[in-house]
């Protein structure tokens, strides 16, 4: 295995790499605060292949089964290719012998098979299925508070492992989890004077934890013993690398869901200016006219939409309204929503609910991003529009009604969940097979039909 990735020096894991001990003598392993299983309610753990679990986060896995803490266990690959010159075991053979032998690992954790999930993505080239790694942890999760997702870490050096990490901080991101990342390689080829200790908080491994970890690695025979005498047949994890994953104590940064990075939003727009086919779908065009059919008023003062993308509902929403305040957290769609509105729209790159416009608002249109945000996420999104609309302001709501694969919530659940926190009632609603559009307001509202 020969690694580069960016910022990280080509490395190959039969090089000895940093010795063990250097790691147990640097000054900096008592900076950061201890880590605790307080509060934590189930533990997802991801490996990217078959051993990463036990080498990089086997202590902490045994400590939560003792604690009586569910523990699920997601492995991406089938490690079918960690011997890719290997004379004497195909790819399939291997991938076989490393499911055994990652099932075997996982019963000395104290986890049994039926809290194994096998994803059996490609070994090797993980970056080009994020997606489905993303959206198989979200279905994993599915609601975050309380739930740790346990991954390997973003800046490892190994492209699965980082490609692993990043699906793991959006799926946390999706679902409220808090994200804890294991080095595993970056003890490898790193060096104690540029870890940053104040980051890598420790978890401390008691007697039971080392021992279960000690044998959860070495059922991972394929890995840790030569396949056989011939070349291509080596270990893949030599001495030094064993004498690392004894650390009696293991380290993780641990990431807030809110702080964890998603970009699944901004990369469908950077791959197609139009992505939602906004400008040439029959649903689309239709799902503006109920949106506009729905405002209370022929024509509404200062108004806010949420989620803009490039801007086909703003510019339709712009004729019926005064001013209009659209906003996106991704840079390509505003980018795309600017060029199209010009300064006839106020376009803002805004995170929210964390970021938020100024002012008060006499409309506000979520139309289609509710499912995109968590659901502590949509909840702050309810208290910031009930802080923001004015006493005679509508809250209009428009979401797809089919299922919404890769995010927690679907059209009917963020609409139920507005309901259940929004001061504002809800005074109109249209479903049909597709789309429901729902408008919350106070009484009163809407303008006297007679006039």
């Amino acid at each position: 295995m020969v690694t580069d990735t960016a910022g990280v020096p080509a490395f190959h894991h039969a090089t000895r790499g940093t010795p063990a001990s250097s790691w147990l003598a640097a000054p900096g392993r008592g900076l950061a605060e201890p880590l605790s299983l307080a509060g934590v309610e189930r533990l997802v753990v991801l490996a990217a292949h078959p051993d990463d679990e036990s080498l990089g986060a086997g202590g902490l896995v045994a400590s939560a089964t003792d604690h009586g803490i569910p523990v699920t266990v997601v492995c991406a690959t089938d490690g079918e290719r960690s011997h890719p010159a290997s004379p004497t075991l195909t790819p399939e053979h291997l991938a076989r012998i490393r499911g055994d032998e990652g099932r075997a690992a996982l019963l000395e954790l104290g986890v049994g098979q039926h809290h194994l999930v096998r994803l059996r993505l490609p070994d090797g080239d993980l970056a080009e299925h994020e997606a489905a790694l993303t959206t198989a942890l979200v279905q994993q999760v599915a609601t975050g508070p309380g739930t740790v997702v346990v991954a390997p870490w973003r800046e490892d050096g190994h492209p699965d492992h980082e490609a692993a990490g990043r699906a793991a901080a959006a799926a946390c991101r999706r679902t409220d989890a808090t994200l804890w990342e294991y080095p595993v390689w970056f003890w490898h080829w790193a060096s104690p004077d540029t870890a940053p200790w104040h980051r890598l908080r420790p978890w401390a491994l008691d007697e039971h934890a080392r021992q279960a970890k000690a044998h959860a690695v070495r059922a991972h025979r394929s890995q840790v013993a030569p396949l056989s005498d011939l070349p291509g047949d080596e270990a893949v994890v030599g001495p030094e690398m064993l004498a690392r994953a004894a650390d009696p104590v293991e380290r993780y940064v641990v990431t807030p869901a809110e702080d964890c990075p998603d970009d699944a939003l901004d990369q469908v727009h950077l791959r197609e200016p139009d992505p939602w086919g906004a400008s040439r779908r029959w649903y689309e065009e239709r799902k503006r006219d109920l949106v506009l059919a729905a405002l209370p008023r022929k024509r509404h003062g200062r108004a806010l939409e949420i989620g803009c993308s490039v801007g086909d509902l703003a510019a339709a929403l712009r004729e019926r309204v005064d001013s209009l305040v659209a906003v996106d957290r991704s840079p390509a769609a505003v980018r795309g929503a600017r060029e199209r509105l010009g300064d006839h729209v106020d376009v803002r790159l805004l995170d929210v609910p964390s970021e938020w416009p100024e002012g008060r608002f006499d409309l506000a249109v979520v139309s289609e991003v509710g499912y995109f945000l968590s659901p502590a996420s949509l909840d702050r999104l309810v208290a910031r529009l009930d802080a923001c609309l004015e006493p005679t302001g509508a809250l209009v709501l428009c979401h797809w009604r089919h299922p919404v694969e890769g995010w927690a919530l679907d059209g009917s659940q963020v609409h139920e969940r507005v309901a259940a926190r929004l001061a504002l009632p809800l005074q109109a609603t249209y479903a049909d097979r597709d789309v429901e559009v729902r408008v919350h307001a106070a009484d009163g509202t809407w303008p006297d039909p007679y006039l």
